[in-house]
């Protein structure tokens, strides 16, 4: 018998941390290779973490909570089988009543790992003139992550550094006569939001929390800009009203306007290949792919599944697509693989009745186009007539790294172009 260590997986690109958000097994608990222990939550994705070996449970050595760095140590499993390893494992805690040394050497061990900071948390704490020498780490060995520098940024309790002995010095050499310089008052911490009688304290949820977390990095890393285009969707409306009873008798899913929208965003993509694309600081990466990542919201979260290479699918292709992403979204089967590569997002918020919005970008792509809700306008053709027509808007926000106006402006006029064009002779196979 051996004992094996589960560390935290890689559960999607650029996920550096996991949080335990429901242990499946227990102390003592036979599990196979493969079988799901832990339901593990990032920033990304909700997803099980599979078993690493067959054998059983010692020891849970993370909680339900606890976010770990991938890599890290997840549990201990007694395997049968493998090399004897279990004096290995054990030998921190018999060591434990050695000599102080020892002890020293450990701490020391500590500090150096918190003194080795991440870009990522050097960036953030530049940023907004944290002093990480005053921040306790949460990761391994006391290392500052992300994730902490994120919490201190939203509580608005700024640890900065501690004032020198400099200005008392000079107060001191000043004549007796010359008034001591005023300091400027400390601005007080942001208090908490406390709740009143009456009211009701919701717990975040871990979902909640990450879908948080990632909106605040992408709003604090990403130079946001915004621009709109109106377009005439009456025949788009005219041409799937008229196959949608077909459709679904033979398909067995809904043919939605979404479908269309999705498809004229992906063939845009291909023609504009510099909107597919993501910011990596001293590069800019276009993607080969055309991966559409599109929001699928439940009663408490927003999810972001990816349809990949919708360029190479059919209307019909991408409208099964979405059927069958959200399907899994509102079940709870959504795996980490469906939520991985997106390159590109549309987001149906038309489906709520908004007409104009501001979509925040989903961190690390370049852009996010908004589909806001089909409305009957008014509008003077070019005859001088006045018709009633169905009109959307086209929301985009950009990453104002990667992307200009300019291109911008062209892909929503290409994306205009083609929904303006559907006619009775468009296929959706």
């Amino acid at each position: 018998m051996a004992v094996e260590k589960v560390t935290m997986p890689q559960l999607g690109e650029s996920v550096t941390e996991g949080t335990i958000s429901k242990w499946l097994v227990k102390a003592g608990d036979h599990v196979n290779k493969y079988d799901p222990i832990a339901e593990v939550m990032t920033d990304k994705v909700n997803a099980e973490v599979p078993s690493s070996f067959t054998g059983t449970i010692k020891e849970l050595t993370a909680a339900e909570g606890d976010t770990l760095e991938v890599g890290a140590v997840m549990c201990l499993m007694d395997v049968e089988g493998a090399a004897d390893t279990e004096a290995t494992v054990e030998a921190p805690s018999q060591s434990e009543s050695s000599a102080a040394p020892a002890r020293t050497e450990t701490a020391e061990a500590g500090t150096e790992n918190k003194a080795r900071y991440s870009p990522a948390v050097l960036k953030l704490s530049q940023e907004h003139n944290i002093d990480l020498t005053q921040v306790s780490g949460s990761g391994k060995g006391g290392r500052i992550t992300r994730k902490d520098i994120m919490k201190i940024v939203e509580s608005g309790e700024i640890p900065t550094s501690q004032p020198t002995q400099k200005p008392a010095l000079q107060a001191e050499s000043q004549p007796a006569s010359a008034a001591p310089e005023k300091t400027a008052p400390q601005a007080p911490s942001k208090p908490a939001a406390a709740p009143m009688p009456g009211d009701i304290s919701i717990p975040v949820s871990g979902v909640r929390k990450a879908i948080a977390a990632n909106m605040v990095r992408s709003k604090h890393e990403v130079p946001h800009a915004w621009t709109m285009t109106e377009v005439d969707v009456t025949n788009l409306v005219t041409r799937r009203d008229a196959l949608k009873q077909e459709f679904k008798q033979r398909e067995g899913f809904n043919l939605t306007y979404f479908a269309f929208f999705v498809k004229a965003v992906a063939q845009a993509l291909k023609e504009f290949p510099q909107m597919n694309s993501m910011w990596a600081g001293d590069a800019i990466i276009q993607k080969k792919d055309i991966n559409l990542s599109i929001a699928v919201a439940t009663e408490d979260a927003l999810f972001v599944p990816v349809i990949k290479r919708a360029d190479e699918k059919t209307i019909k292709g991408i409208a099964r697509d979405i059927h069958e992403l959200a399907g899994k979204v509102r079940s709870g089967t959504l795996k980490a693989e469906d939520m991985q590569g997106g390159t590109f997002t549309v987001n149906n918020t038309g489906s709520f009745g908004s007409v104009q919005s501001m979509g925040i970008i989903n961190y690390p792509q370049a852009a996010i186009l908004q589909v806001e809700s089909i409305v009957k306008r008014p509008v003077v053709m070019n005859n001088g007539m006045i018709a009633v027509r169905d009109i959307v808007n086209l929301c985009l926000s950009l990453d104002h790294r990667v992307l200009d106006g300019l291109v911008c402006g062209r892909f929503l006029q290409r994306v205009k172009e083609i929904l303006e064009n559907i006619s009775d002779d468009t296929s959706v196979y």
